[in-house]
């Protein structure tokens, strides 16, 4: 009996451990070279384990454990030949009765993987609301993939919508009877209907491992750094103007709509070229410095906030920032980010506004010295050369760490963006 363990890989430098998320193949079962065994859930993504060798498959971590890298989590035999070879070396009879694996036959080739849906197909067809019994799957023993998930969604939005009913008939009022006067029935004596109760039911869920590790860095973040955040607000008038005017145009040449985040973006990346402490990362004893604005973007997801990172946004023209917004909010929304997507990252923007938040103070995404945080715009009476006037306005706030950024070149920053916001000409002429 030769057997080899399995041992969850180097994931990243700055991951010491991965959760067993979920199993692929049941305990006992025969697995091929390089098939997936079981998928991973590391800090910031979703992994799959395949494989090193054919074999009997052999459990040793359970779903939900914490796994240190270079850990073993199963163990293959390979011994065991695959099954129906009929190249199965001769073994003594188990002394245990072990699990039957699961039976196929001629007229149903279905096993446990039939009809199952992987982690992020599972994702997509929660949030679609579809069932995975109406999908079929085209992976391993009929195993329902994301490939698969994205199908059954496209379906359904291009299916037609339902008939409305038929109004029925109107009903013909029978003739009216004489009223009889009859005697007032005797009511049964008040019987009270007895209070319904109030539920006092608990329930305790162990959290994911990203959002562990969102909790522990913010944590860290407030209490190892001096943070401080500075407030503004912002006249969108002018960008408001600017994207009414030429958004057919840009969508017809660029395919994609001209957004708030790619102006906020290159008004950030413009401002940190001129303004390097802001571009800042303190290690130690040391300030490193950036000659480019490598800007995270922070995105929603139903399992916890990312933040992928948009490389030299100072270089890219708006359209192709708009696309990599899209590009990597896709990605994390359906878990398919990649370590290199989300690694590094020199200033950060997050955008409460799109849940209605009015005014916030964002954590610093640590090692970086800033984040911008972004609100959502209302109409507000302002000041406009003597005159009130309604103003489509939106408050920003800037986070930053006072060891490395003074406050006075925080507000010098946090102006220098509204000033580009406000004249979006001036902006896209670099002037």
């Amino acid at each position: 009996m030769s057997v080899v363990d399995i041992k969850v890989p180097v994931i990243g430098e700055s991951i010491t451990e991965v959760t067993l998320s979920q199993w692929l193949k049941e305990d006992g079962d025969y697995v091929a070279l390089d098939e997936s065994i079981c998928e991973f859930e590391s800090d910031k993504a979703t992994l799959e384990l395949p494989a090193e060798v054919a074999g009997k498959l052999i459990y040793v971590a359970e779903e939900g454990d914490d796994v240190e890298i270079g850990g073993v989590v199963a163990r293959i035999d390979t011994s065991v030949a695959a099954p129906g070879s009929g190249d199965a070396p001769k073994t003594e009879a188990p002394k245990v009765e072990e699990a039957a694996a699961p039976v196929t036959t001629e007229a149903s080739n279905e096993t446990y993987a039939t009809g199952h849906p992987a982690i992020s197909a599972e994702k997509l067809l929660k949030e679609n609301g579809i069932s995975a019994a109406d999908v079929k799957g085209t992976g391993k023993d009929g195993r329902i993939m994301k490939e698969d998930a994205l199908a059954a969604i496209e379906v359904k939005k291009s299916a037609p919508a339902p008939a409305p009913k038929s109004a029925p008939a109107p009903k013909i009022a029978p003739a009216p009877t004489p009223k009889v006067e009859k005697a007032p029935p005797t009511l049964p004596p008040f019987t009270p209907t007895p209070t319904a109760s109030f539920s006092r039911d608990v329930s305790r869920e162990k959290m994911s491992r990203m959002r562990r590790t969102i909790a522990s860095r913010l944590v860290e973040a407030k209490n190892e750094t001096a943070m401080l955040t500075t407030f503004n607000e912002v006249d969108l008038t002018n960008v408001m103007a600017l994207r009414k005017q030429y958004q057919e145009r840009f969508v017809a040449k660029y395919g994609i709509k001209l957004g708030f985040m790619s102006l906020f973006s290159k008004a950030c990346a413009m401002t940190l070229m001129e303004m390097r402490d802001v571009n800042a990362i303190l290690d130690g004893n040391d300030l490193i410095f950036h000659d480019f604005a490598d800007i995270s973007i922070a995105v929603s997801t139903p399992t916890g906030l990312v933040v992928p990172v948009i490389q030299n946004v100072e270089s890219l023209g708006f359209h192709e920032i708009e696309n990599k917004i899209k590009e990597v909010a896709g990605k994390a929304r359906n878990g398919n980010l990649s370590l290199e997507e989300m690694r590094g990252g020199t200033f950060t923007i997050t955008n409460g506004g799109v849940f209605g938040s009015l005014v916030s103070t964002p954590i610093i995404n640590r090692p970086q010295s800033a984040i911008l945080g972004m609100h959502t715009i209302k109409n507000r009476p302002v000041d406009v050369n003597g005159e009130i006037k309604l103003r489509p306005m939106m408050y920003l706030a800037l986070s930053y760490d006072h060891r490395v950024i003074d406050g006075s070149n925080a507000v010098t920053f946090l102006v220098k963006v509204i000033q580009r916001l406000e004249d979006p000409m001036a902006m896209l002429l670099d002037i």
